[in-house]
């Protein structure tokens, strides 16, 4: 496969995109065509965030609806907020 470049929504910038739409349907599209593959993985590691602190189940349609929202503001809108409780394992104290 030949690399592509996009316009990224999420960096601002051209980079390398998706090999193809990581999610079904329309969303899976505006994503292949304006999302690169690093604000992609920024995206993959804020949603694993977002799982593990509100403790969200993949096959809960609930806990879809609402990943599928946060995906969309963090992607192309005003970005996914984490959630009060976070606290960075990285981060110093």
């Amino acid at each position: 496969m030949t690399d592509r470049t996009v316009d990224c929504a999420l960096l601002k910038k051209s980079a390398p995109g998706l090999d193809r739409p990581p999610y079904p349907g329309p969303l899976g599209q505006r994503i292949f065509e304006n999302v690169s593959k690093e604000a992609w993985s920024k995206w993959v590691g804020h949603q694993t965030m977002l799982m593990n602190e509100y403790r969200l189940s993949p096959v809960d349609p609930k806990a879809r609806k609402f990943l599928e929202a946060e995906m969309e503001k963090f992607l192309f809108g005003e970005g996914s907020a984490k959630p009060q409780e976070f606290v960075n394992p990285g981060a110093k104290s």
